[in-house]
């Protein structure tokens, strides 16, 4: 059965590429532009991982983070930005990963694989 991965994009065209690469990838995608969104998926379905954004209209990465630990404090959680500056935050550290955004998704799919396979 294939994983189950929540991504948290606001940028539209990253939404649409880190879905296409992931599906590709053997992964079954759901992506959502904004936390409010994800906590409503989370409340319906099952994920095995959420890869999120810091940086989001509304509601920030670290508040979904805060929100998501108190549904499921099992889930692993990826922080996927383009703002390294956010590493030494610790309520960052909740996340089993941060990941900086770049061209390519190497670094991003690696860690997926290590966390869920």
């Amino acid at each position: 059965m294939k994983k189950k991965v929540l991504i948290v994009e606001d940028e539209k065209n990253l939404c649409l590429l880190y879905k296409e690469e992931l599906t590709e990838a053997g992964y079954k995608v759901t992506a959502v532009m904004d936390a409010d969104a994800a906590l409503k998926q989370m409340r319906t379905r099952r994920f095995d991982l959420i890869i999120t954004d810091i940086r989001m209209p509304k509601k920030n990465g670290i508040e979904l983070i805060t929100q998501i630990m108190a549904l499921r404090k099992d889930i692993p959680i990826i922080i996927n930005t383009a703002y390294q500056s956010y590493k030494h935050d610790f309520m960052t550290w909740a996340a089993d990963a941060y990941i900086v955004k770049s061209s390519s998704l190497d670094d991003l799919k690696a860690k997926i694989k290590e966390l869920i396979g």
